[in-house]
């Protein structure tokens, strides 16, 4: 029940982010490309920059990760 919980605030926050972001014109491409870069900021600093526990936390291969963050300018 509280994993239940978690998810229904942060439901929440997400569709009060999207309808934000809509309203400001916002396109799909754009949201996906911030929201990635985020996503990636967070995970490769809860593992202290290792990218391989950062691809094994987000359950991509290794390669994909390191892809992703120079299509980022992370690396």
């Amino acid at each position: 029940m509280a994993k239940k919980q978690r998810k229904a605030p942060l439901n929440k926050r997400l569709e009060q982010l999207v309808e934000e972001m809509v309203s400001k014109g916002i396109q799909l491409p754009e949201a996906h490309h911030q929201l990635e870069k985020l996503f990636l900021k967070q995970v490769m600093a809860a593992n202290d920059g290792n990218q391989s526990r950062a691809a094994a936390r987000l359950d991509v291969h290794r390669n994909t990760l390191r892809r992703k963050l120079r299509a980022h300018d992370l690396i």
